[in-house]
């Protein structure tokens, strides 16, 4: 396979970047405040990173695969809060595309507009005329306290009445409340907290079967015919959340490396560590998993670029494969920054220090469900076995 690139891609991964700096200086501070610092969400969008995955008729990128991956990989470089953000903003982005074009002209109307979400059903939905009535919460939605839309998820009835099914809707943040319960051991600057809804009428254009958009059946007229918007909504949020977490990886590295110079290994006669066996295959090690990790990340990049150049359907194992490689990124990484943070020493644990953060930055996102390695690599066993996947998520 082979990644495609866009003709905005190289301007775009420079400008990210450029954030690098700026990410790093707000780092503690969006940690401790539990959100991004202001100044690092006005670099993020100087930089056009909030546009990544808008349609074009908006004034958006419609950034490749290849080119998201390169351009979320340098904002992780920065902090791993704003890496995750801006992949959640990317993939919501993505999926308001798949609406009605007169719905996302309303959404897109600036943009630089900001839509966060999540995938899990958690409220329920009445229908009412012209729409549905929304009660319910949603826990963990990053970027809440930034964004200006929600994607909200609720069981509705089916249209006969018969049953229920989880319906995805657009909803202004301004019709929802925030309880700011965002008290966690990492990714603490996401801000990801619950979101509610108190009978949130919500208009039928705005509504959208969540079985339909995984099975590929959308809304739009306009983005319909675009190999973007024909990708399956899984695999492209894997390759979203798999660019934050090689993102990290580079930025331990570099941390490491920064620090590697000053430092000596105490009660040794070791004076500088940078001259220990014992480092050089610890740096050894965790560089070849983070350079393996970009490489499954690449990998996921191309499939999704050459399949749409291409015009290919996906297969079952297709979209399984998506999500495998998803779980060995994240493996890689988590190896990866967890061997490091093992070579750093007793200092490495001072909040000042990146790397612990970072350490907490993965494990936290090595949890999400949509990227439990174990999770991801059992469901890849199971289709290579020649049995039914046991998820609708694909």
């Amino acid at each position: 396979m082979t990644s495609t690139v866009d003709n905005r891609s190289t301007d775009r991964v420079a400008l990210a970047a450029d954030t690098v700096p700026v990410l790093r200086e707000h780092a503690l501070w969006a940690e401790d405040n539990r959100r991004l610092h202001e100044e690092a969400i006005a670099a993020l969008g100087n930089a056009g990173v909030f546009r990544l995955r808008v349609p074009a008729q908006y004034g958006g990128d419609e950034a490749s695969a290849a080119t998201l991956l390169r351009t979320l990989v340098e904002i992780g470089r920065g902090d791993g809060s704003a890496a995750w953000l801006s992949a959640v903003w990317s993939i919501c982005a993505w999926i308001t595309g798949l609406y009605p074009d007169h719905v996302q002209q309303e959404v897109f109307a600036d943009p630089d507009t900001r839509v966060c979400g999540v995938l899990s059903p958690t409220a329920v939905a009445e229908p009412r005329d012209g729409g549905i009535v929304v009660n319910g919460k949603w826990a963990f939605i990053s970027g809440a306290h930034h964004s200006q839309w929600q994607l909200v998820l609720a069981m509705a009835p089916t249209p006969d009445g018969s049953s229920q099914w989880p319906v995805m809707a657009l909803v202004p943040m301004s019709d929802l409340r925030i309880e700011d319960d965002w008290h966690t051991a990492g990714l603490r600057g996401t801000g990801s907290v619950t979101t509610v809804a108190q009978n949130v009428f919500v208009p039928g254009d705005r509504v959208l079967p969540m079985v339909a958009l995984l099975q590929g059946q959308y809304a739009s007229a306009a983005n319909a015919g675009k190999p973007l918007f024909q990708a399956p909504l899984i695999a492209t949020g894997c390759i979203s959340f798999a660019a934050s977490a090689v993102g990290l990886a580079k930025a331990a590295l570099e941390s490491f490396l920064d620090r590697l110079p000053g430092r000596k290994i105490t009660y040794t006669d070791y004076t500088s560590q940078r001259e220990a066996p014992l480092t050089h295959l610890q740096l050894a090690e965790a560089t070849l998993k983070a350079d393996e990790a970009e490489f499954h990340a690449g990998r996921l990049a191309a499939m999704l670029d050459d399949k749409g150049a291409a015009g290919e359907q996906w297969t079952v194992l297709d979209r399984v494969t998506a999500r495998a490689l998803l779980g060995r990124v994240l493996a890689l990484v988590k190896d990866c920054v967890e061997l490091l943070y093992t070579a750093s020493g007793g200092s490495a644990v001072y909040a000042g220090v990146p790397i612990q953060r970072i350490v907490r930055d993965v494990q936290v996102l090595s949890l999400h469900a949509l990227m439990h390695p174990d999770t991801n690599f059992e469901l890849y066993g199971r289709v290579l076995a020649g049995l039914e996947p046991n998820t609708m998520y694909l």
